[in-house]
């Protein structure tokens, strides 16, 4: 790179030399533009002078810009100032400074450069320094093209202009190179070979998805720039540091991982044709990659892939499978297969895994002693395979062990047989699962899926709800799948309190998430007030309740929207400490005087109806209840005597608030305003 800056500068002293070295007379030149092999220099000055030593010249060589595209440079300034003698050998020697001035890396900005030209060994030899930056260079005189270069501890960014005429795409914002290596120019570009060796190497593309800092490699390479597309091959290894690569982010071992590869490079795309990845203890594959001119990710071809946990996860899965499946993997054994993704579509996928464990920290997921394989293509079918597990845990639900046989037909990875799995005293049995990764999301998903007998109260424990007696029961005849939420085609019904809570028009938000969303209407039939209020400890009532909860929505354990409606017509009893609680949730105040006096005198009074709306939105609940009058609106209507009227005054009350009164009423005392 170096020599061929250097080259035209000597070249051209030589010119003016054999002009005026035998008048000895102070000269000066000026072109406006000469044009030499591989480059032109603009605004030309050169001098020449007797030097203060005897049989010496001073020359200065300036030249306001010089461009030299094969290195991707332009409008470069370049000084040149030194003297120049013959030696014994009748040699041409000179010695001086050079200064460039805005080539990429900032290099050789004042650096001490020494030129021997030897006509008899037919050889011209450039040496250059400045601080820890070495270059030495040597071409024929006969054969100016041509050179060999020897560089010590220069910036890597130093090679941006020759990256550039390969690979636009890349920007080097840091690093030191050393390389030993051959350049050709040709009229139609160049070709380059040799060995190099960085250090602490930062880049990154526009678009940030491709990127790499700290990084140490060596290897051998070659480059053919004299044709479109460039070609390059490179043999070498690489460690330290962290590697951007699309959606993969790798933090490097310590030791070499084995990167050999062909490439070709386009209007700022790179073609990855042979790519051969070593890392001997995480991960090794083979396979084909193309990035467009923005740096993203256009085609993955992996023939063959082989990864061992945990450190194939810690090195090079881990960003992109916490954003893609969970977060916080903890996991140990080996898969292996191969992929073909491309067009943002996936072609075809084999896993094989003889034992694998994976769990996330937060219990979303577990699966111990995973076996067997999954094979699929989105053309074609391929032969039935079988995925078995000692242990699955799903959202802090155990499954126990299960075995299941999939094919590949169709386009999709279709479930070949009902997969029944234990839960909570109950059973889950998918009738029928297909996943079709190429096709639309809206279609990628179909399930038929049912429960039976789940025990409610192991449930409610295992989700840290308060736990009641019943069962689970319900049948999801599909899913669509939109963005990243999930509707299901179905219900699931709830038989508890001597009643019954369906669960419908289900959805799901990032179901293998934290922040995981359940989605749904549910409808209250003939629920028992008597057993649901000694349940939550709410203060005795009987009767029997109805209603709807619509568009609820749950996450982090709690609901976050609803729009109830709860109605209890049939009439019953209630307690005083049951009213006391209603009327001190709905913002009233507690029932007393001669009402509470006789309430107390016969423990429960007699109700006609019951009732109670509330909306929960944006952390705010909108009451109301049977009527509204100037007084407010009634919860509770009585019946007979004693006669009660509960009346609630709060219409918006603030969630959290709410879920105070709420916990205090169950906790056995009246709940505080």
């Amino acid at each position: 790179m170096f020599c061929t800056s250097c080259r035209l500068i000597i070249l051209y002293a030589i010119l003016v030399l054999s002009w005026t070295a035998p008048a000895w007379a102070d000269t000066v030149v000026m072109a406006k533009r000469i044009d030499l092999p591989g480059g032109s220099l603009f605004d030309v000055r050169a001098k020449l002078m007797p030097g203060a030593d005897p049989d010496t010249l001073q020359l200065s060589l300036h030249a306001g810009k010089a461009d030299i595209p094969s290195l991707g440079w332009r409008r470069i300034g370049l000084a040149l100032d030194g003297n120049l003698r013959r030696d014994l050998q009748m040699r041409w020697v000179f010695s001086g400074t050079l200064r460039l001035i805005d080539v990429p890396g900032g290099a050789l900005g004042n650096a001490a450069v020494n030129v021997v030209v030897d006509a008899s060994a037919n050889t011209l030899q450039v040496d250059a320094d400045q601080g820890p930056a070495h270059i030495d260079t040597a071409f024929p005189l006969d054969q100016p093209t041509h050179a060999q270069v020897n560089l010590r501890s220069l910036p890597a960014g130093w090679v941006q202009g020759l990256l550039g005429t390969v690979w636009t795409g890349m920007r080097i914002a840091g690093g030191k190179l050393d390389a030993e290596l051959a350049v050709d120019m040709r009229n139609e570009g160049f070709q380059s070979s040799g060995d190099f060796t960085v250090s602490d190497l930062k880049y990154a593309t526009p678009s940030g998805t491709i990127a790499g800092q700290g990084l140490a490699a060596r290897a051998r390479f070659s480059l053919d720039a004299t044709s479109h597309p460039a070609q390059l091959a490179l043999n070498g290894g690489i460690h330290g540091g962290e590697l951007q690569l699309g959606p993969v982010h790798a933090h490097l071992p310590a030791h070499d991982v084995v990167l050999d590869f062909d490439a070709s490079s386009e209007r700022g795309a790179l073609n990855i044709t042979r790519l051969h990845l070593d890392d001997a203890d995480a991960l090794q594959l083979d396979g084909v990659l193309a990035i467009d001119a923005k740096g993203n990710l256009q085609k993955l071809k992996l023939d063959r892939f082989q990864a061992r946990f945990p450190a194939a996860y810690d090195r090079y899965g881990q960003p992109w499978l916490d954003s893609a499946a969970v977060p916080d993997l903890h996991s140990a054994g080996q898969l292996s297969g191969h992929v073909d993704y491309a067009a943002d579509n996936w072609r075809s996928f084999a896993f094989h895994t003889d034992g694998l464990d994976i769990a996330d920290s937060s219990g979303l997921l577990q699966a111990n002693g995973l076996r067997g394989e999954l094979d699929w293509s989105a053309q074609g079918d391929k032969p039935a395979t079988t995925l078995a597990w000692d242990h699955l845990t799903l959202h802090q639900l155990d499954l126990g062990a299960g075995q299941s046989r999939w094919r590949s037909h169709g386009g999709g990875l279709i479930l070949q047989s009902p997969l029944d799995l234990s839960l909570l005293k109950g059973q889950v049995r998918l009738s029928a699962l297909a996943w079709y990764p190429a096709a639309p999301k809206s279609e990628r998903l179909n399930v038929a899926a049912s429960v039976a007998g789940i025990d409610m109260a192991a449930l409610d424990q295992t989700l840290g709800w308060t736990p009641f007696a019943g069962t689970l029961d319900g049948t999801i005849s599909s899913v669509q799948w939109t963005g990243d939420r999930y509707a299901l085609d179905g219900a699931l019904t709830i038989k508890a309190f001597n009643g019954t809570a369906v669960l419908g028009q289900l959805a799901v938000q990032q179901p293998l998430s934290a922040d995981a969303v359940l989605m749904g209407n549910l409808t209250l039939h003939r629920l028992d007030l008597a057993a649901l209020t000694s349940t939550f400890n709410f203060g005795d009532m009987t009767g029997q309740l109805d209603g709807s909860i619509n568009g609820l929505q749950l996450a982090g354990g709690g609901p976050v929207a609803f729009q109830a409606a709860l109605l209890a017509q049939g009439g019953g009893k209630i307690s005083l400490r049951a009213a006391n609680n209603l009327s001190v949730l709905t913002g009233g105040s507690p029932v007393n005087g001669l009402q509470g006096a006789v309430l107390k005198l016969f423990k429960a009074a007699s109700y006609k109806r019951i009732g109670l709306n509330s909306n929960l939105h944006d952390g705010v609940c909108s009451m109301s209840g049977l009527a509204t009058d100037a007084n407010g609106y009634t919860v509770v209507e009585g019946s007979g005597l004693p006669y009660l009227r509960v009346v609630g005054n709060q219409s918006r009350i603030e969630w959290p608030q709410l879920l105070h009164r709420l916990k205090a009423a169950v906790q056995g005392a009246t709940a505080e305003r």
